[in-house]
């Protein structure tokens, strides 16, 4: 794996298991299934293969940002609209 695809995994696994401070099943649970995704990826020597795992990657860091931007709106509603009003 070249140096340049090596930081950018370190990067996102870094990325990911911050963002999954958060996560709803609690930040155990999540770490453990990311250890698990990584480990077992981790003798792809390919680069087009390193990039297609990279790119699957960013798309759950955006999944994951849209479920927490999600709760945050979800809980302001309730906060400005608990009477019922919509």
């Amino acid at each position: 794996m070249t140096n340049l695809l090596r930081g950018e995994v370190i990067q996102l696994y870094k990325n990911l298991l911050y963002l999954g401070r958060e996560y709803p099943k609690g930040a155990d649970y999540f770490r453990g299934r990311l250890r698990a995704a990584f480990a077992k990826n981790k003798d792809v020597q390919d680069p087009e293969k390193i990039r297609e795992l990279i790119g699957r990657g960013e798309f759950v860091v955006k999944e994951l940002e849209a479920l927490y931007y999600l709760r945050k709106y979800r809980a302001m509603k309730r906060r400005y609209y608990e009477d019922g009003q919509s």
